[in-house]
């Protein structure tokens, strides 16, 4: 391939980062940089329709879940709640799109009135980002009035489902990697605002750096590369290449040694480089083969301390394939981005509980074949065995459940009253993400086709005994 950024030798820790999460907010498309157009055209129609009936005044609560995991894998992971919160500030009717809704004829003018004054003022409870999930769990719940959560399903749903599938897939591929980095460069296989928030979920499950320089600005991930084949063929030949490019960046780059022949490359690189050559990279061909006769071939000259990185369109069955080869770093593209055949988690928005006509929320759920529903606001815990290993998935209705040593609460109180208050540092959530994956039992990290790692059960009134 021709068309990979050159991966550098693995980057130091992450600057600390920006000040202020909205000062790189990406692109909202609008000039007035609201999301709230991010959204689908029933979420209004709605909201009009429930303003008129009156129904959109009353309490619910939302919630958040999978019904399954994509087929064969044992645990999801819980990804963009931090690019949620950021957006849910954001979500806002300005005049722009005001202006433009009246235009279209969206909905009516009373309805127009409200949104202009629209905040939302609720509720959002949900487990940590980096959190591992299972069928069932309620990953988000969201609490307020009908008009007001109802508009936030989209937002919701497009940043989880699409963030969480690629941390999925990441977790898979840096348990895989059994402890050697994992490098992402997959921004050229999706769309451009896809690209940031990929190579943040997958920094989130352990990926070392990015290719991605706007994720690298954003969010203060580590950023990596340095040349790709075109870079090779512009010179006169692969020595003229090689020596600019060691020039500029040092005898630590990376060379690119597959563009014509590799074991003439790896020679042509030592004789530049030196020694001291930081890494070669290998982007074609049979890579378990060709990487032990690099190894044997660097050691041969001299550069037993020079890396090997592989590319190639690997996913995690690639990497764990290559457990047993000399090779010290993965960078990984497409496969990642589109979340390893699964690019969404399936995760769904439903009403599980509204105010009656009396005043009380009751629990309401569907009925329809093969979708069915569990009524009500729920609690979420995990119980662990005495080994501390985590056994099953509690999903508690109704009464809040008692602090139990060997049940781990999982959800957290995000928005307190239209108020963020859980925004944490990506750090956190990607030390949060290896702190669950440790605590699953070992049929997690399996590859091979199987049921989730834990079950997940559902318990009415007290808590579990």
């Amino acid at each position: 391939m021709a068309h990979s950024p050159e991966p550098s030798p693995p980057p130091s820790p992450p600057p600390s980062p920006p000040p202020s999460p909205l000062s790189s907010a990406p692109w909202s498309g609008s000039p007035s940089g609201s999301v709230a157009l991010l959204t689908d055209h029933y979420e209004l129609t709605m909201v009009e329709a429930a303003l008129r009936s009156g129904a959109g005044h009353r309490r619910c609560v939302f919630e958040v879940f999978s019904r399954h995991l994509p087929a064969g894998r044992r645990y999801g992971v819980v990804a963009g709640t931090g690019r949620l919160l950021e957006a849910l500030q954001r979500f806002r009717f300005g005049d722009p799109e005001l202006a433009w809704l009246e235009r279209a004829g969206v909905v009516d003018a009373a309805t127009l009135r409200w949104l202009a004054d629209y905040r939302f003022r609720g509720d959002v409870w949900g487990y940590g980002e980096g959190e591992c999930f299972f069928p069932g769990s309620p990953v988000l719940i969201v609490e307020g009035s009908f008009a007001e959560t109802v508009l936030l399903e989209t937002l919701v749903l497009s940043i989880l489902n699409h963030d969480s599938a690629v941390a999925a897939a990441g977790s898979r591929m840096t348990v895989a990697a059994q402890g050697r980095p994992c490098l992402e460069m997959g921004s050229r296989r999706t769309s451009e605002e896809a690209g940031v928030a990929a190579a943040r979920a997958a920094y989130l499950t352990g990926f070392t750096g990015t290719s991605n320089l706007e994720a690298g600005r954003r969010y203060g991930i580590p950023t990596i590369g340095t040349a790709a084949h075109a870079f090779t063929l512009v010179h006169d030949d692969e020595r003229s290449a090689f020596a600019a490019q060691v020039a500029a960046l040092g005898t630590g780059t990376t060379l690119l040694v597959d563009t014509f022949d590799v074991e003439a490359g790896v020679r042509a690189a030592v004789e530049i480089a030196g020694t001291g050559l930081g890494a070669v990279r290998l982007d074609s061909g049979d890579l378990l083969e060709q990487a032990h006769q690099v190894r044997a071939q660097l050691d041969a000259l001299g550069a037993r301390h020079t890396r090997i990185v592989v590319t190639s369109d690997l996913d995690e069955h690639a990497i764990a394939a290559l457990a047993a080869a000399p090779v010290d770093a993965y960078g990984v593209g497409t496969c990642l981005v589109t979340g390893s055949g699964a690019p969404t988690a399936a995760m769904v928005y439903k009403l599980v509980a509204r105010e009656d006509r009396t005043g009380t929320v009751v629990g309401v759920a569907k009925r329809s074949e093969g979708k069915l529903g569990v009524a009500g606001r729920k609690q979420a815990l995990r119980r662990r065995g005495p080994d501390g290993s985590a056994t099953t998935e509690v999903i508690q209705i109704g009464a809040a459940p008692d602090r139990e040593a060997d049940l781990r609460p999982l959800l957290r109180h995000l928005v307190d009253h239209g108020e963020t208050t859980g925004a944490e540092p990506l750090a956190e959530a990607r030390a949060r993400h290896t702190t669950s994956v440790a605590e699953l039992p070992p049929t997690a990290k399996q590859l091979s086709r199987g049921e989730p790692a834990i079950p997940t059960v559902f318990l009415q009134g007290p808590a579990p005994a």
